[in-house]
């Protein structure tokens, strides 16, 4: 069975005292935490990652039935500033640490961009990005091996690591077991491949099922504006998850799986239509 959570940003605006009893009413029994993102009023700074909060959390989360799936940070280790990559992997060892304590032993991140903006740019899919993600990441994979965490990186489409050939070699170069993948169908997808989606997903479960420490569900339609590609509350969109779901059952009990792009009002929905589509694989 899976186990469905919510990205905690996305669910009501609310004291985190106020909010996980709600998150676990839905059904939930995990999430997605960026701390930044869900709690803004508090620093995440990699001083204020101390024991102590990390401990009141974890007994939060606990008193409530939910997990902690995954500690989200990210940020660009393919930022063209060294300065700023030298900040941003302060930011992933205090993360790391952080999960350690936590108890949720694993840190989420995707693949960057060789630019200051993070955004899309053709220099993305070239050999100079990966092999300047693949240095910048290694430093923080060989912390997640010291806390004994997973670092577990998710391919995007419009990223450096855009396809699981790409990821493959990345697994390959580092060669650590803290390094695992976080798949989420739908960020590799974009207009070029959104007509053989099928047929990238199960590349992507060939070469890296194994290595799967986790899933993202949600879904996507179509528009005129951005990459031609927008995210949406799982069960909304065009979306098959069929393929998915059947690796999932057969290869991955109980993997935690968290939704994203949902909303407060159709978080429910999305939910069940998950375990509909689970339940149908």
């Amino acid at each position: 069975m899976l186990q469905l959570g919510l990205r905690l940003h996305d669910a009501e605006k609310l004291p985190l005292e106020q909010l996980l009893p709600l998150v676990r009413q839905k059904g939930y029994t995990c999430t997605h935490l960026a701390l930044s993102k869900a709690l803004p009023q508090l620093p995440c700074t990699p001083g204020a990652l101390t024991p102590g909060y990390a401990n009141y959390l974890r007994n939060l989360f606990a008193e409530n039935k939910l997990d902690i799936a995954v500690l989200g940070n990210y940020l660009n280790l393919a930022h063209p500033d060294d300065t700023v990559i030298e900040a941003s992997l302060e930011k992933y060892y205090a993360h790391i640490r952080f999960a350690s304590l936590l108890g949720c032993g694993m840190v989420g991140t995707e693949t960057g961009a060789p630019n200051t903006t993070y955004t899309y740019c053709p220099e993305c899919r070239s050999d100079a990005a990966l092999s300047a993600f693949i240095k910048n990441l290694t430093p923080a994979v060989r912390c997640a091996e010291q806390y004994g965490v997973t670092l577990a990186i998710e391919p995007v489409a419009r990223h450096i690591v855009y396809n699981a050939k790409r990821c493959r070699a990345v697994l390959d170069e580092i060669g650590s077991h803290n390094l695992q993948v976080l798949f989420d169908p739908v960020n590799l997808l974009d207009l070029e491949n959104v007509e053989n989606r099928d047929e990238v997903f199960m590349e992507f479960i060939e070469l890296l099922g194994a290595d799967i420490a986790m899933v993202h569900l949600k879904d996507f339609i179509r528009v005129k504006e951005g990459h031609g590609l927008k995210s949406v509350g799982a069960g909304t969109g065009e979306m098959n998850y069929t393929s998915v779901m059947r690796f999932l059952k057969r290869e991955k009990p109980f993997v935690y799986a968290t939704l994203e792009n949902t909303t407060p009002e159709n978080a429910l929905f999305c939910r069940q239509a998950m375990e509909k589509a689970y339940d149908e694989a």
